[in-house]
């Protein structure tokens, strides 16, 4: 009876205890119901605790407790090493760009082939380069597939296909109707067009030399869209037409004809516009 008396009354200044804790926001630590430890010195040994182990009230974080923050113990991680980036010399688009070089010896091959068969050939090789011209960007802006080689190898493949097709239509003149009467038609916008393909690699090479200004104005514009379009039709009704033993060949070949001289006139209207760029900038 008297152990039962001992343990209700030690059980109840522990609740009591519990409760002091509560309304003085102090936390509560464990405390253990023994009969061996009496009443009064469980503040004691509650004084005790603390004193050794203190019970903050407010929470802190383990840099603090360190007395670092949070930035400078990510600062001390060591660096990691960067991956090093694939090699972008050999994209799909600097590929296909690669093969419009490489059919440009298959294009003076096929040209001085006799027969329907070789016309058929030079024209389907012409019109696979014109779609890769197209293609070979088209990848590189959807995939990311950019690369400084390829920017610097595209342009000079369209100007070896176009100058080489030019050139090769000069060599045999016009044997369609009327035309085959006037062997200056062809040479004339195939001058023109070089020479301003010619002029404006130099004055792109020499801009880029210079300050940013000059190589902006003599950046790529939309009129270079509808020339590159009207030079690819152009040129393939005009590789299509070489053979004259099928009917209509005329119309097709002045239609060709006159897409070739558009093409010279808007080759010679762009650099115009180029070189008033440049000069407004150099006046500045």
């Amino acid at each position: 009876m008297m152990s039962g008396l001992k343990l209700s009354a030690s059980a109840s200044a522990s609740i009591c205890f519990l409760l002091r804790s509560a309304k003085s926001r102090t936390k509560p630590i464990l405390i253990s119901f023994s009969n061996n430890i009496p009443y009064r010195n469980i503040h004691h040994q509650h004084e005790r605790d603390t004193t050794k182990f203190p019970i903050s009230s407010s929470s802190s974080s383990f840099s603090d407790k360190l007395g670092v923050s949070g930035k400078a113990l990510v600062s001390t991680l060591p660096p990691q090493p960067e991956q090093p980036e694939p090699s972008k010399l050999l994209t799909l688009p600097t590929i296909l760009t690669l093969g419009r070089v490489a059919a440009v010896p298959l294009l003076v091959a096929t040209f001085y082939m006799d027969g329907w068969r070789g016309t058929a050939a030079t024209t389907t090789i012409f019109v696979a380069a014109s779609v890769t011209d197209w293609l070979d960007g088209y990848i590189a802006r959807k995939m990311n597939l950019k690369s400084q080689f390829g920017a610097f190898l595209d342009p000079v493949a369209d100007k070896l296909m176009v100058a080489a097709t030019l050139v090769l239509l000069c060599t045999r003149p016009l044997d369609v109707g009327v035309f085959a009467q006037l062997p200056w038609l062809l040479p004339i916008p195939a001058i023109a067009i070089i020479g301003r393909e010619i002029t404006m690699s130099a004055v792109r090479e020499w801009a880029a030399s210079q300050d940013s200004k000059l190589l902006e104005a003599v950046a790529v514009n939309n009129l270079g869209k509808w020339k590159t379009a009207t030079q690819m039709t152009a040129l393939a009704l005009l590789l299509a037409t070489r053979d004259s033993s099928h009917g209509g060949a005329a119309f097709v070949v002045g239609s060709g004809v006159a897409l070739l001289y558009t093409f010279a006139g808007l080759a010679l209207w762009s650099l115009a516009v180029y070189m008033r760029k440049i000069w407004k900038v150099l006046l500045r």
